[in-house]
């Protein structure tokens, strides 16, 4: 089973960088990022859509707060 990690932040005034750190830290393989506001719909992230779509079975999503799914 692999770790994926997804990190977002909501402006271009952010980075990811922090997040991403915390994320390989963690021990993922694959970490997806993108900068979209919260209340962009889930289908309209298409990083996050990438990240879904290489999941396994037993393969775990990981983010760093889950706010920031």
């Amino acid at each position: 089973a692999r770790s994926i990690g997804y990190a977002r932040v909501s402006t271009g005034h952010q980075a990811t960088d922090t997040q991403v750190a915390s994320l390989r830290d963690a021990g993922c393989s694959g970490v997806y990022n993108e900068v979209v506001s919260s209340r962009t719909p889930a289908e309209q992230r298409h990083q996050l859509q990438a990240c879904m779509a290489v999941l396994e079975a037993g393969d775990e999503l990981v983010v760093t707060k889950l706010d920031r799914l």
